[in-house]
């Protein structure tokens, strides 16, 4: 049995051997059954391998922030021009045409609150009422190092042994309580949990220093979330780092609907993650279709 003795650092991480995607698009999923990889498939472009989610759960802990005041005036108008969108099935139910079409990545733990512990989650939606919502993944928060930890990962643990039962995948987001460091060993350590106890793909944050290295210890796709509202030159100068070091694709909310253009951001996220656009010419972009909303 493994123990705390000598853990050492990983050194091999292989840059210059790609992962095996031979026989399915995306890393981690080739032995998967049919309708786990049908749903990967449609959270994830099979051409480009990547995907823009569009992420307006917030409100489940944060209440009515910025920007989601009124969802059906400010996610309804907009949700067609993402890939996924991310969200509670209060949100969906409450906002969301369902002729919009679009797959869903339900949020399906809860139970806390800005004024509380923000770790101490249950799961809060059962696995029947996400297959009566037609979802194509469920999500739930892991908090490594966090005072429930343990409950966080027996949260995402649970999703996972029922989404496999019904082909449903399990994204697994790494949650950062306030006094964690946000470096790569920390993310290394708990993007690499969440893929080990089975979830099928990771959300987490892009690091400047190691990012890299987190991808490649992750044997399952990861997409970035957005985190707090950045100039949206930044933003997509993000997006391009952590395409170009190999995650998966975003989870972007603020930075979208907190954005001057909602709908250009997306469309400018779209050109960096699936085409490979440079930053600096999606911000171009964005800035073109600004004007011209504009005019």
């Amino acid at each position: 049995m493994a123990d705390l003795d000598d853990i050492k650092d990983g050194k091999d991480w292989g840059q210059d051997r790609p992962a095996d995607t031979s026989k399915f698009f995306l890393k981690g999923g080739a032995h998967q059954d049919w309708g786990m990889k049908a749903r990967l498939s449609r959270i994830f472009n099979p051409a480009s391998g990547k995907t823009v989610m569009l992420a307006f759960d917030h409100g489940y802990f944060q209440g009515p922030t910025t920007g989601l005041e009124r969802m059906d005036l400010t996610i309804a108008p907009i949700a067609a021009h993402a890939d996924v969108l991310m969200c509670t099935r209060g949100a969906l139910r409450a906002t969301i045409a369902p002729d919009v079409n679009k797959p869903v990545v339900l949020r399906c733990s809860g139970g806390n609150s800005i004024l509380r512990e923000l770790s101490n989650e249950l799961v809060a939606v059962d696995i029947d009422d996400a297959i009566r919502l037609g979802a194509v993944a469920m999500a739930a928060q892991v908090y490594i190092g966090a005072e429930y930890e343990h409950k966080s990962i027996g949260n995402v643990v649970k999703l996972i042994d029922q989404g496999t039962r019904y082909g449903i995948p399990t994204m697994a987001v790494t949650g950062v309580g306030k006094d964690m460091v946000r470096d790569a060993r920390y993310f290394g350590l708990a993007t690499r949990i969440a893929a080990e106890i089975g979830a099928q793909f990771v959300k987490s944050y892009y690091v400047d220093s190691g990012f890299e290295r987190i991808v490649l210890g992750c044997p399952v796709p990861i997409v970035i979330a957005g985190g707090k509202k950045l100039p949206e030159a930044e933003a997509l100068d993000m997006a391009w780092k952590a395409i170009d070091q190999g995650a998966a694709g975003v989870d972007m909310g603020r930075n979208v609907f907190q954005s001057s253009n909602p709908t250009a951001m997306l469309q400018a996220l779209g050109a960096v993650v699936h085409r490979g656009e440079r930053a600096d010419r999606a911000y171009e972009m964005f800035l073109d279709l600004e004007s011209a909303k504009a005019a």
